[in-house]
């Protein structure tokens, strides 16, 4: 049985006298550390003096989070109490109007630093330390409902929002028959039955390392490394569109000319269902002695059959829309290529969710973190936070649909001649961000797909004649990210 590292949260606060929940948690936890598991157990508490000798050693593990997790696999799990909370969602309890925001900060703080396999929470419905941890844990998450009344379901609200939470749980379980059902009733869903005796902590270990084996384990090529470390470093756009799409209208000698602008040394042209504007651009990228070569990658964005949109990476042959999202993937793999998801998350964008992304697991070689078109924050950190936890190689990409937006996000990282070199480059990459007006590039994506032929072929001229005249306006200054 390998060790792990986990984090139980319970919403209530740990002095509460006769709560089951955090007898149950106490004990499992107990348990599981002595048999060598790394345990942390979060919890509000009515201490002021509990929440500062917490907080007092959080601020004294800020250089090595990791120390948070010393000494607590034998037998002595760490108590750290987040903040002081006297009212949680229950049965017979008042519910608050909102988690105080320091413990939600704390909770925020010590799961973005602290390296955790698994995220336990016990009753994670809002406002509660244990919903605070599942909207930010970057682990495997399991939680476990004890509850059995109907009454404490029927007081929640914005029941998409938790149901929305809840699709971030890889497992679940319940410590009694009368709680599965009930939750069964509200949030449909399998709930294994755990209850509350010497079996639990078996019970989680198997399911904590069922869910580990989900998670991606890089190949340990040595020798494809070292050959790798002596190459330069070049900035990669993996995201990107031309006129080829029928959402944009930059023609692929003025997304060449201002690639090359803009330093770039490779790019992924993504058109949408559509690979002849990827493969034209690669024909023209060999370079020449007043431009310099530009490797292209043939890339598609595929529409899938209701599953969202999946991009493939070194393809060579177009692969049809309306496939399933399995299909497409197995399509994708067929041609030898790269499975790349992008935009995941966003409901802006037809995206895959979890219901459809759990399944094709292990075929998804990275997914896209950062994305500068997703109009909300929230979506791109949700796509990081999926990549932490399952261990998926992460891109980024400008997802240009104009030619003033490309670059905008990049990838600097080591010059790559195959898929396998560069997925091996990718996963030791770093992301590059700029500042940028979403709402001016999707003005100018409005208005250049919306002009006339006759004004978009004069302003696309006049732009590559610019371009390689040197005038394109000097690169914009950058700043790195994870």
């Amino acid at each position: 049985m390998p060790s792990f590292s986990i984090a139980h949260v319970t919403p209530y606060p740990w002095e509460s006298e006769g709560d089951e929940v955090n007898a149950y948690v106490a004990g499992v936890a107990r348990e599981l550390s002595r048999r060598g598991h790394r345990v942390l157990v979060l919890a509000p508490s009515r201490s002021q003096e509990r929440v500062r000798d917490s907080r007092r050693a959080l601020r004294a593990a800020r250089a090595h989070p990791q120390a948070l997790l010393e000494g607590t696999d034998e037998g002595h799990p760490r108590v750290l109490a987040v903040g002081e909370v006297l009212d949680v969602v229950g049965a017979t309890r008042r519910r608050p109007s909102a988690l105080p925001i320091d413990v939600a900060r704390t909770v925020e703080e010590l799961l973005a630093n602290v390296e955790l396999d698994f995220v336990h929470v016990h009753e994670p419905f809002a406002p509660s330390t244990a919903n605070a941890a599942l909207r930010h844990s970057r682990a495997l998450n399991v939680g476990s409902f004890h509850a059995s009344s109907e009454r404490l379901l029927s007081t929640l609200l914005a029941r998409r929002f938790v149901e929305s939470f809840f699709g971030r749980l890889d497992a679940r379980t319940a410590s009694t028959p009368a709680a599965a059902a009930v939750m069964e009733r509200h949030f449909p869903g399998e709930y294994r039955l755990v209850p509350d005796n010497d079996a639990a902590a078996d019970a989680f270990e198997e399911i904590y390392s069922g869910l580990a084996r989900r998670r991606h384990e890089a190949p340990a090529d040595h020798a494809l490394a070292d050959r790798l470390a002596t190459r330069p470093l070049i900035d990669v756009d993996l995201h990107m569109h031309t006129d080829h799409s029928p959402d944009c209208a930059t023609p692929v000698e003025v997304l060449l000319a201002t690639a090359r602008e803009q330093g770039l040394g490779a790019i992924a042209v993504t058109d949408h269902n559509e690979i002849s504007g990827a493969l034209e651009a690669r024909a023209q990228a060999g370079g020449s002695a007043e431009e310099p070569p530009l490797k292209v990658i043939v890339g598609e964005e595929i529409k899938t059959a209701g599953q969202g949109e999946v991009i493939g990476l070194f393809l060579e042959q177009k692969i049809p829309r309306g496939l399933s999202l399995a299909e497409t993937v197995a399509e994708i793999k067929r041609q030898g290529g790269v499975v790349y998801v992008p935009h995941p998350f966003d409901r802006m964008h037809s995206v895959p969710d979890y219901e459809h992304l759990l399944p094709i697991l292990d075929d998804v070689d990275a997914i896209e973190v950062f994305n500068p078109r997703v109009a909300i924050t929230s979506f791109n950190e949700e796509a990081g936070r999926f990549a932490a936890k399952y261990r998926i190689t992460a891109g980024a990409g400008s997802d240009s649909h104009v030619a003033q937006g490309l670059g905008s996000v990049r990838i600097r990282m080591r010059d790559f001649d195959d898929p396998q070199e560069f997925l091996q480059s990718l996963r030791d990459a770093d992301i590059v961000t700029r500042p940028s007006s979403l709402l001016y590039v999707q003005a100018l994506k409005f208005l250049q797909t919306r002009a006339p032929a006759s004004a978009r072929r004069a302003r696309n001229a006049r732009r590559l004649k610019r371009l390689r005249s040197g005038g394109g306006g000097a690169t914009p200054g950058s700043r790195g990210r994870r």
